[in-house]
């Protein structure tokens, strides 16, 4: 368990184009919401501080909520290609109409309005253990490899089709 983000924790953060937050209102009534865009919209701003653009969405504004009445929350990142998962625990400070911070946070060439800036402050981080994560792949991911393999078969059929002449 760390309670700072060292080189491979903010290298796993990177990669990330999801992940999970939860949060609780004042009550203890617990709220999870996916999270997504191009990887690095969850930014390492320094060793105990994460930020992400908060797009627009469905409008309901449950986890904001949550946020003004408890503080507290949790990220949970999933790789899983490589069967892997982070959990980070801490608090959130919601930041609205801070144009200098929204611009540091939102990711260049992606088409999404920021609503706001959420600040994660990371009190501790764990990695778990890979043994029921299921293995699966990005769609992309599969679709490029199936494409790479598709164009060695017509290569190498070609190479064949030139000695069978």
């Amino acid at each position: 368990m760390g309670n700072i983000v060292d080189e491979r924790l903010a290298a796993f953060i990177a990669m990330r184009t999801s992940f999970y937050l939860a949060s609780a209102s004042a009550d203890g009534q617990p709220y999870i919401q996916h999270r997504g865009g191009p990887p690095g919209f969850l930014q390492v701003l320094d060793e105990r501080t994460l930020g992400f653009a908060d797009f627009h969405g469905n409008r309901q504004y449950i986890s904001t909520g949550n946020f003004s009445e408890n503080s507290k929350a949790f990220i949970f990142l999933m790789d899983y290609a490589h069967r892997r998962r982070i959990k980070i625990w801490g608090t959130v400070q919601v930041i609205d109409d801070d144009p200098a911070l929204t611009s540091t946070v939102l990711p260049k060439g992606y088409r999404a309005r920021a609503e706001q800036v959420i600040l994660f402050t990371l009190t501790a981080w764990d990695a778990n253990c890979p043994q029921h994560i299921p293995q699966m792949l990005a769609a992309e991911d599969v679709c490029a490899a199936l494409a790479d393999r598709d164009a060695r078969i017509a290569e190498l059929e070609a190479e064949l089709a030139r000695y069978q002449s």
